[in-house]
């Protein structure tokens, strides 16, 4: 019988427990190199008879992976296995950056065309514009059957090293050349960064990577510090990374030696980290924006903010992740993100959401507040009284389960305004504003900003025209009712391409049912 994964998966599954201690010896921890038990001794000797004695070929290291990934679906739901394939992808994003050319693409028909250039990246520095189509790279025809994978593999390279374009533009008959010189190229975590008026600072977190911290600083930075005094810290959306980053940030607002936030271990040992002197919003109103999909990291400073009584917290429940993450090598590659800690707010309370009856139910009953409820009414927020905390100002707070804001706005419930933003965020504009823009590319690459904030640009022919485009992908909309809201996020997609995510936010957010509360509570 010819050998398939699914014929061994029971025992694999079996196995679990036993590759759960082999696990030890495979983390590069040097004190681990000698086998510590019988069982970790067995499973080697199990893959290494498969190896060598079995009748056919087999992938052993599929069977590996396999089995690591069924030990850590028993152990928690955020322990998890990046694969040898997987894993540049994963530390680039976390890392903030790459060595590449600096440019956000499509595959359109044949060619390669550039979204738009990273500014002061090699492509833009070279000369590449919006709407540049790129026909070859050192020599490859890029209109060949050539996969998304090659083609960035073939932009990527060594730092220095340069890679010569083919390129075809718009209003020109040749072909033109380019020689671009690859260097580090940012992957930005904060989106958005401007005043809301004269006195609230605005600045938007994606995630919390190594480059986070400095981002916010820099971003920060540009900003007139003397006129700040309010920040309003968006993490919506935001799912977390390292906590180095968050402590830092939140750093930035709380008085020395406040507490920011411990963890704990196996052992019990913790871990505490306070606030240093010296945070350039120290003295500034805070106002955090949360939402469900706000997680780990993020919950971290919302934690402390609240926690410390130094803000307001505004929005939805957190998702609920209290554990912590260490990534440790496996050797070919491939790591493993493995649950070390448990990280507890500076009243004590750990906001992890129980995982007691399995990794299935855990997500299974996060997306319930998509039916119960939840995302409506306050009331339907469910509370542990068995889990309640109270912070230096009195005030009550709860742990089990995420960081319940002090101010709750609803979820929109209108579906078409939940779909424009999803059709924003997914990408589903992006691709129509583009070939929007493509009819004119000499006009809209020569917009000014103030031209582009004042002018109406999007018009109801366009409007039309993006309902036709959702109608070729069997989406029937009709935006008749909602002309004013297709509108802004029309224009803020054209904004990302035109310019940059800053402007796309600034033309969004002047509808923001959050913002807007803040601004309210501002006024009283």
């Amino acid at each position: 019988m010819k050998f398939t994964l699914k014929t061994y998966l029971p025992i694999i599954v079996a196995l679990a427990i036993v590759i759960g201690m082999y696990l030890g010896q495979s983390l590069n921890f040097p004190e681990q190199q000698e086998f510590k038990s019988s069982s970790q001794q067995k499973f080697s000797k199990f893959i290494n008879y498969i190896d060598e004695s079995y009748v056919d070929e087999v992938n052993t290291d599929s069977i590996v992976d396999i089995t690591l990934k069924s030990v850590l679906d028993q152990l928690d739901p955020h322990s998890s296995y990046i694969s040898q394939q997987d894993y540049g992808l994963v530390h680039d994003e976390m890392r903030g950056g790459f060595v590449g050319i600096g440019i956000s693409f499509y595959h359109i028909g044949d060619t390669l065309a550039v979204i738009r250039t990273i500014e002061n990246g090699p492509s833009d520095k070279a000369g590449l514009l919006p709407g540049d189509r790129i026909v070859e790279a050192d020599g490859v025809d890029l209109s060949a059957s050539i996969v998304s994978d090659s083609i960035t593999k073939l932009l990527k390279g060594e730092k220095e090293t340069s890679v010569k374009l083919r390129v075809k533009r718009f209003n020109e008959n040749e072909l033109l050349t380019f020689n671009v010189i690859r260097n580090e190229v940012p992957l930005k975590s904060v989106d958005a960064s401007y005043m809301m008026n004269d006195t609230t600072a605005y600045v938007k977190i994606n995630r919390f990577s190594e480059t986070t911290y400095s981002e916010f600083k820099g971003r920060m930075n540009r900003l007139p510090q003397q006129n700040i005094k309010s920040v309003v810290l968006d993490l919506r959306n935001n799912t977390g990374g390292y906590l180095q980053e968050a402590t830092q940030i939140a750093d930035e607002f709380l008085k020395e030696d406040q507490l920011i936030v411990f963890t704990k271990n196996k052992d019990g040992d913790l871990n505490k980290r306070f606030a240093t002197s010296g945070g350039a919003f120290e003295n500034a109103k805070v106002y955090v924006l949360i939402n469900e999909k706000t997680a780990s990291a993020s919950e971290v400073i919302a934690g402390a903010i609240q926690d410390n009584d130094r803000g307001t917290i505004i929005g939805r429940r957190s998702f609920g992740k209290g554990l912590v993450q260490r990534e440790m090598q496996l050797g070919d590659g491939s790591a493993v993100r493995l649950t070390v800690a448990r990280y507890y707010t500076p009243t004590g309370r750990s906001i992890q959401r129980s995982y007691e009856n399995g990794n299935r139910d855990y997500f299974s009953s996060y997306l319930k507040r998509y039916t119960n409820g939840e995302l409506q009414s306050e009331d339907s927020i469910h509370v542990d009284e068995s889990k309640q905390f109270t912070t230096p100002g009195g005030k009550t707070v709860y742990g089990g389960g995420g960081i319940i804001p002090d101010i709750f706005v609803p979820i929109n419930a209108t579906k078409v305004s939940k779909d424009l933003k999803f059709m924003f965020e997914g990408g589903a504009m992006s691709r129509f504003i583009f070939t929007q823009m493509d009819k004119d590319r000499a006009y809209y690459n020569n917009l000014e900003e103030k031209q582009f904030i004042t002018g109406d640009l999007i018009t109801y022919e366009m409007i039309s025209n993006f309902e036709n485009y959702l109608g070729d992908f069997s989406m029937t909309y009709d935006f008749s009712s909602s002309i004013d809201e297709a509108k802004v996020y029309l224009k803020a997609t054209m904004a990302q391409q035109i310019f940059d995510d800053n402007l796309a936010y600034r033309i969004i957010n002047k509808n923001d049912e959050m913002l807007e509360k803040v601004l309210e509570i501002k006024s009283q």
